[in-house]
């Protein structure tokens, strides 16, 4: 058994995940605290981290180093991004928190943040191609991956925090505030040519992309409040775009689903993504609950493993990690499995049903007892509730809903399933998919 302290400290926040390891390889997090540094914005004219930035970093490891003796934390994996790697003494403060904490606090390169969020995200969204942004308060890292597998990357020094103090945006929206930003954020984009990719979707990690999908969420009334994997068309996300162009700060403070700490910079972040669509073509945004802190886990979850560090099935990966947390008979859940598989393959010139339905009723079959391990009196209820609500990766939304009701196969009409998957897939409006 092990406990495994994730910190990383960024140009807006700062953030420590704890996640458990049992002896059957099962894992799941059992702490998470957050504090906004907004370390870009203490930045002197020289470039160098002012007095108060090393303060306020050495009191939040400090807090992080406490959290994690209380946990037990077995191993410590701390990283510094943008705001202290550009920073002239940056170095200097990570030797001050080794000192101070006795954490050290590396210090990662652009290209090896990118890399480390798309391990993040590639391990937890079920797409095959995309074009996935790191933004952050400093810096925004871009990835282009195609069948699973990066083709471009880069760190760019644009971010929510130092863009908003540069162009002045954290109040009202001058025109030429504005027309200055736009500007400059197309010219520093078109600097990469193969970011032009209108067929494929914009995968949103950091912030302000879980932002953003929250006030679509809050909107539209979505019922339930999961950001991963949650669907914006363009069209959406420029009404939310233009709504924010025309606020005030404290109108801004007032739009639900942006939280107030954020409501000085999130228009500086959106336009950042605005420019990314103008630049890319897309005509989708998939928000990413995942990102750098899950893939310095999985980097380090798959060498203490010795598994593939990029799951070649990511819903039969975290299908077997929920059964193992969970589930009290697993050689019952497979033998179950086994039989409903059977019967499934034996009916299908009854049912018509095809891969994707297969492939979610031996999930719902796996997991069909994990609420024992709340009570085993409604433990199909208590079982629903965990997997609508489980880190489950590799499905759509819609399919997600289905999971806890396997028997509604045994009355579905395949061509309107059919439908309704297509129809949640493709409308981005965030009511279906």
């Amino acid at each position: 058994m092990q406990r495994i302290a994730i910190i990383d400290i960024g140009s807006n926040s700062a953030r420590l995940v704890i996640t458990h390891i049992y002896k059957n390889g099962a894992y799941n997090m059992v702490y998470n605290q957050k504090e906004a540094l907004r370390l870009s914005q203490k930045t002197d004219k020289k470039g160098c981290l002012t007095p108060q930035a090393f303060t306020d970093t050495i009191e939040t490891m400090k807090s992080f180093a406490h959290m994690c003796k209380l946990y037990h934390a077995d191993r410590t994996i701390a990283v510094a991004t943008a705001a202290i790697r550009n920073a002239k003494n940056g170095a200097e403060l990570t030797k001050l928190v080794e000192q101070e904490t006795g954490i050290s606090l590396h210090i990662i390169t652009g290209n090896t943040e990118a890399y480390i969020s798309y391990l993040g995200v590639i391990n937890t969204l079920p797409y095959e191609s995309g074009i996935i942004f790191d933004l952050g308060g400093g810096s925004t890292e871009l990835i282009y991956f195609h069948e699973r597998k990066i083709l471009e990357s880069v760190s760019v020094p644009i971010g929510a925090v130092n863009t908003t103090a540069m162009f002045n945006t954290r109040n009202v929206i001058s025109p030429t505030a504005y027309s200055d930003l736009t500007f400059f954020l197309r010219t520093r984009l078109s600097e990469y040519p193969w970011l032009k990719q209108p067929k494929l979707p914009l995968i949103g990690v950091g912030g302000t992309a879980r932002t953003i999908g929250k006030m679509h969420q809050r909107a539209t009334r979505y019922p339930t409040t999961k950001i991963h994997n949650y669907k914006l068309t363009v069209q959406a996300f420029r009404g939310i775009f233009n709504r924010l162009k025309g606020s005030t700060l404290e109108e801004r403070k007032k739009i639900s689903g942006l939280s107030s700490d954020r409501a000085d910079i999130i228009f500086a972040g959106a336009a950042i993504i605005n420019a990314l669509f103008e630049v890319t073509g897309s005509k989708q945004l998939i928000t990413s609950g995942c990102g750098l802190r899950e893939g310095l886990f999985f980097d380090y979850y798959s060498k203490e493993r010795n598994i593939p560090l990029i799951a070649d099935d990511i819903l039969a990966r975290s299908t077997e990690n929920i059964l193992n947390l969970y589930t009290p008979d697993v050689t019952h859940s497979k033998h179950v499995t086994e039989l409903a598989l059977q019967m499934f393959d034996s009916w299908k010139q009854l049912h018509g049903l095809g891969k994707s339905c297969r492939r979610l009723l031996k999930t719902a079959a796996l997991l069909h007892d994990i609420g024992i391990t709340i009570n085993f009196y409604s433990h199909a209820r208590h079982g629903a509730y965990m997997i609508q609500n489980a880190k489950l990766f590799g499905q759509r939304r819609i399919q997600k809903l289905f999971l806890p009701r396997p028997a509604f196969y045994q009355h579905a009409d395949p061509q309107k399933l059919g439908h309704r998957q297509q129809a949640g897939a493709d409308t981005g409006t965030g009511r279906k998919s």
